[in-house]
């Protein structure tokens, strides 16, 4: 018989159903689905149609599809060699750099073109001889001691007529913006639907019109320039003109109808005042030689007619 104090004592054990209850959620945690590359491809019920074995292969799970496919030895060599970029076009990178610079301001390259040009074409053409403005100076004789050329840089600094040198930069700097503005407006006019039609319109317009003004405004600036104020009068100025303007326009009709031909064609308008720099330099060295070859036939007149 079962005392009254051990029947007490096992009512009051807990039973192993009771400790579960707190230490186990009521709700129960929601199950991850499973990942698509282990998805089993066979059939769920013996009911299901059965696939040929080529539809259960092309079912297996593949490889995602951020997965590069694996390359095989051969594929390696067979890729093709990529060689290293190197810098064929180097020597264009000034032209470029010129081309940037003149897009972001125009007038101010063109400003600085031209006084690099009329800088050149003036040393080039005082350095041919014997074209110096002072036709009255007397040359010392060289002694046997002396040497006729002189080859330091500060015989040649003495020999130069910076004056000259000033009145052509002065010319080239007032005649480069307008000069600009001529051609870009040329460029945008008699556009015909034939090229060939439109570009004769052009150069023909250039020639007749822009040339012989260019030319007139070169000699009278340096007629202007180069002598004193009480030698300048309406007649010697028009003298000068008539001296210099038709040979140099009839001249100008061998070089600059290719040169405007060749620019419209086949340069972009930012390079085309490099084309054309390149061929003013000796242009300008020429009308140099055409204005001081006026000067001279002036003065030698004027001196036979004893004025």
């Amino acid at each position: 018989m079962i005392s009254p104090i051990a029947s007490a004592l096992a009512r009051r054990r807990p039973t192993p159903l009771q400790i579960p209850r707190l230490c186990f959620p009521s709700r129960s945690l929601p199950r991850r689905a499973p990942s698509h590359r282990w998805v089993s491809t066979r059939p769920t019920s013996a009911t299901s149609p059965t696939k040929p074995p080529s539809a259960i292969n092309d079912a297996r799970p593949t490889m995602l599809k951020s997965e590069p496919p694996m390359m095989q030895v051969n594929d390696l060599k067979n890729e093709p060699q990529k060689s290293i970029p190197v810098p064929t076009s180097l020597w264009l990178e000034p032209f470029r750099a010129y081309g940037r610079v003149h897009q972001r301001r125009p007038y101010m390259t063109q400003f600085i073109s031209a006084l690099v040009i009329y800088l050149v074409g003036d040393f080039v053409a005082q350095s041919i001889g014997g074209l110096n403005d002072i036709d009255d100076a007397v040359t010392p004789e060289a002694g046997p001691e002396k040497a006729p050329i002189i080859d330091n840089i500060q015989s040649w600094a003495t020999e130069r007529d910076w004056s000259r040198t000033g009145r052509a930069l002065l010319i080239g700097g007032l005649a480069a913006v307008p000069g600009y503005k001529w051609f870009l407006w040329l460029s945008n006019a008699f556009n015909f639907p034939s090229k060939i039609l439109s570009l004769c319109v052009k150069v023909t317009v250039n020639q007749a019109l822009f040339t012989p003004l260019f030319n007139t405004y070169f000699f009278s600036m340096q007629h202007l320039l180069s002598n004193s104020w009480d030698d300048i009068s309406l007649q010697s100025l028009g003298t000068h003109i008539r001296n210099t303007v038709p040979t140099s326009w009839y001249n100008s009709c061998k070089i600059w109808p290719a040169v405007t031909a060749f620019s419209f064609t086949f340069v972009n308008l930012e390079y085309r005042s490099l084309v054309a720099g390149v061929v003013a330099i000796g242009w300008q060295t020429y009308l140099s030689l055409v204005d001081a070859r006026a000067k001279r036939a002036e003065r030698e007149r004027e001196k036979s007619m004893g004025v």
